[in-house]
């Protein structure tokens, strides 16, 4: 585990905790539903709970994730429904996907499928892969984006980091966040 000092801002050490969060639903296996993840500024969170001192470390992690209840019905609809209360710093999100080929999203973006047809192409595709993607977001609008793709007997398991990954799912994110 990256060790991340509590002197650094916010923003610097949310990559670090996007892929806490992908590391800590990667241990639960694939085939998931989505999780939903307060996170809370650690030093907080231990004078809200010190009986939690001997699990955390604000030095070493300024930034706790929190699992949150399993989120119901469409996923957009969900995040749409969410405030965050001011003592939450930010949230993510970890949620399987398919990731296509980019000749694959040429086609699918051309065609005139609605939404359950499309999901039916990219389930079907041949060259589809398997993936876990969390976004994280803050209250301040820093983004981080970590995207595992499912290993495969022809193609070994893969990491991507980039904020840009999922523009639309980390603005939903964002919006929890607004007073």
């Amino acid at each position: 585990m990256t060790r991340v000092s509590a002197s650094e801002t916010p923003a610097v050490i949310l990559p670090t905790v996007a892929r806490e969060v992908e590391e800590f639903v990667a241990a639960g296996g694939w085939d998931q539903p989505p999780q939903l993840f307060s996170l809370v500024a650690t030093s907080d969170l231990l004078d809200q709970q010190p009986e939690l001192r001997s699990q955390l470390d604000p030095e070493s992690s300024p930034l706790t994730p929190i699992a949150q209840d399993a989120l119901e019905g469409d996923l957009g609809d969900a995040l749409a429904g969410i405030e965050w209360p001011q003592t939450v710093t930010g949230c993510a999100l970890a949620q399987e996907i398919v990731v296509l080929p980019p000749e694959a999203e040429t086609e699918l973006s051309h065609g005139e499928l609605d939404d359950e047809a499309a999901r039916r192409f990219a389930a079907e595709h041949p060259s589809r892969r398997e993936a876990r993607l969390v976004a994280a977001v803050l209250r301040d609008g820093s983004v981080s984006c970590v995207l595992r793709l499912r290993g495969t007997v022809e193609m070994p398991e893969e990491f991507v980091e980039h904020p840009e990954l999922a523009p639309n799912l980390t603005d939903a994110l964002l919006a929890t966040l607004r007073p």
